[in-house]
């Protein structure tokens, strides 16, 4: 299945950018915001901070994360994945707390042969427990251009965005006994790494070294959330009159995601009975946008 499959959608994606895009204003600079947490050389800051570049060879790949911790929010990165053969790599943007039973939001970009689409891998994890996935391929080339990747992150949801486009929603259904993150607070994170043990194909496809050292470019951070910490400027009140504390998903956004699930999601674990065999998650059973 070749990048071609991503002109059949282009006129209804063009419709849809268009429709949805609003216009932020991205004050985040790397060198402000982040720490390089592995890899060394491999993970750059460029451009006065504007830009950083996640490296992946055969002997390590990189990351960083973000040197404030947040409790709720909109998270907003650009990125431009691994051209060409990206095979057996991992590109990563998610929310993370540590320790047991640690709190996770996840963002993972699935290399592939080359002429085959990236995975996106989305997860939710709460007290430790994930098994939430839902993945899609995209109707864009997302190795050709930067595009946008959203979390927002509130008391009563979590929303995934591509080009602030909804592409998934996890609902709080803590009155049905399904824990939900909202205590822990969270680092941002991003990755490159190799994992072609299981990243494509179910790690039948092997990462080709003779293609590294492999890249992946991100820019444009903005995190409109409630800092945790002494040297936070931000509080919980302010926050709360922001709109992403509310932030839901309305009629047309409701469509949207129809058709992203529809044309483009290959993996619900909501859908997969063979997995669940003793009963579907509670939340598969409260709510279609889950």
């Amino acid at each position: 299945m070749g990048l071609s499959r991503y002109s059949n959608s282009n006129a209804l994606a063009v419709a849809l950018t268009i429709s949805c895009v609003i216009v932020a204003s991205y004050a985040g600079n790397f060198h402000d915001d982040m720490d390089i947490t592995f890899g060394g050389e491999r993970a750059k800051i460029l451009n006065g901070g504007q830009d950083l570049s996640l490296s992946l060879n055969q002997y390590s790949g990189s990351g960083f994360q973000s040197k404030h911790e947040y409790l709720f929010g909109r998270f907003d990165m650009q990125l431009r994945l691994v051209k060409g053969n990206s095979a057996g790599t991992v590109t990563t943007f998610y929310l993370s707390s540590k320790g047991a039973g640690h709190n996770e939001i996840d963002f993972e970009f699935l290399g592939n042969s080359s002429g085959n689409p990236y995975t996106i891998h989305t997860n939710v994890y709460s007290q430790g427990k994930g098994d939430k996935e839902q993945q899609f391929h995209l109707w864009f080339d997302p190795t050709a251009a930067f595009h946008t990747y959203t979390i927002i992150w509130n008391k009563q949801r979590i929303i995934f965005l591509i080009d602030n486009i909804p592409v998934r929603v996890f609902n709080n259904h803590e009155a049905s006994g399904v824990p939900f993150p909202k205590s822990q607070p969270m680092r941002v994170y991003a990755s490159l790494w190799n994992a072609d043990d299981w990243a494509t194909q179910g790690g039948r496809v092997k990462t080709d070294w003779t293609k590294a050292p492999f890249t992946a470019s991100y820019r444009k951070f903005n995190a409109n959330a409630n800092k945790i910490g002494p040297n936070s400027k931000s509080t919980s009140s302010q926050n709360e009159n922001q709109a992403w504390s509310t932030q839901g998903i309305d009629a047309a956004g409701r469509n949207r995601i129809r058709w992203v699930q529809k044309k483009h999601m290959v993996y619900d674990y909501c859908s997969d009975k063979k997995r669940f065999a003793n009963g579907l998650p509670a939340e598969c059973k409260r709510s279609r946008f889950h």
